[in-house]
């Protein structure tokens, strides 16, 4: 390896652990406020707090590593400005490309053991989690999952619970449904068998309900009752997708498919996953060309700030259509390399004449 990539890889790897254990501080810092927050009314000790306060900080890393990537470009280049290395560089033939070719090459490797190792690690902590956190929530009595063999539901109302599987998610309705209703001592008071069921509304109607008490049943043309969860509210149940490693969200993704459950948000996670590496790479290019046009410009608090504004509005434009996508509003493959294309185009743009800077 030649000299100057040993020197170059020192000082930006070293960058790079300085900016990822402020920022870990920060998001420590804002989670553990949060956590606090959340258990004000409840007695727990303050060690199960701050270790989940330490479970939930590296998803929220993951989601900061484009500030981490531009904040520590900017970082390597005002070091090699401070001590004019750049200038040494250039009377021993090395070009501002090489410098920037060079950053390509460890932006893709760290970025891509970011996605295979570090995003698994946080989801599958993340994951761990929510199952802690979920002990001290008020909804605990409701739940449910997505299995290969269908929707199931736990769900208790009116002194009652009910425990229902489907096999299909279709529009407002749920298609081949069996529920069986229990007492709150959990004794059996009846089983529902129905074909389909109206959940527009938290007061479902049971289309040709099969009603089974002991060794009979009848048949009841609509059945109304009540429950904690409309249409909307399961579309919203499995959200947090941040809590999945990518196997999980492949499985998750093959049962919304049994389900006919919409697939536009776990597809949307796995989209961003993969692209995440190149994300970060335009980030890396767009800080790089940025710090070569200002180098002579302003102080180091300057140029820092210049890059975390910018880095903001790419953020905010880069979820804007992540959001747009999200909802259908557009396609999703438009939806996420939109702006990676954007910012390719303006790095394409400033990389004009980049030795002559």
């Amino acid at each position: 390896m030649k000299t100057y990539i040993k020197f170059l890889s020192y000082i930006f790897i070293k960058s790079f652990f300085y900016v990822v254990a402020i920022i870990f501080c920060l998001v420590f810092i804002l989670n553990l406020l949060s956590e606090l927050d959340f258990f004000k009314d409840i007695e727990i000790a303050i060690n199960f707090t701050l270790f989940l306060t330490l479970l939930n900080s590296p998803s929220m890393v993951f989601e900061m590593f484009p500030f981490i990537f531009l904040i520590t470009t900017q970082i390597f280049f005002i070091k090699l400005f401070d001590n004019n290395e750049l200038e040494i560089f250039k009377y021993s033939g090395l070009k501002n490309s090489n410098i920037l070719n060079f950053l390509v090459s460890i932006c893709l490797i760290i970025g891509v053991l970011i996605i295979l190792i570090f995003y698994n690690f946080s989801a599958n902590i993340k994951n761990f989690y929510l199952e802690k956190k979920s002990q001290f929530t008020t909804d605990g009595k409701y739940l449910a999952v997505i299995t290969k063999n269908g929707l199931w539901i736990k769900d208790e109302i009116d002194d009652k619970i009910y425990i229902i599987n489907s096999s299909e998610v279709k529009n407002n309705y749920l298609i081949n449904n069996f529920i069986t209703e229990f007492n709150k001592e959990f004794k059996v008071i009846r089983n529902l068998k129905s074909k389909k069921i109206n959940i527009k509304n938290k007061k479902w109607l049971i289309y040709d309900a099969k009603i089974y008490k002991k060794n009979n049943y009848e048949i009841k043309k609509i059945l109304e009752i009540n429950t904690n969860f409309d249409y909307r509210g399961i579309q919203t149940l499995f959200s947090n997708l941040s809590s999945l490693d990518i196997l999980q969200l492949y499985e998750l993704r093959n049962n919304y498919k049994r389900l006919n459950y919409s697939l536009i948000e776990v597809d949307l996670q796995i989209m961003k996953i993969f692209t995440y590496p190149l994300y970060l790479l335009l980030i890396t290019i767009f800080s790089a060309l940025i710090m070569f046009r200002i180098k002579r410009l302003g102080g180091t608090t300057y140029k820092i700030s210049l890059g975390l504004f910018l880095s903001v509005v790419i953020y905010y434009i880069n979820n804007f259509f992540l959001v747009m996508g999200n909802t259908e509003r557009i396609p999703l493959l438009v939806a996420v390399f939109t702006p990676l294309i954007f910012l390719g185009i303006i790095n394409s743009f400033m990389l004009y004449k980049i030795n002559e800077k």
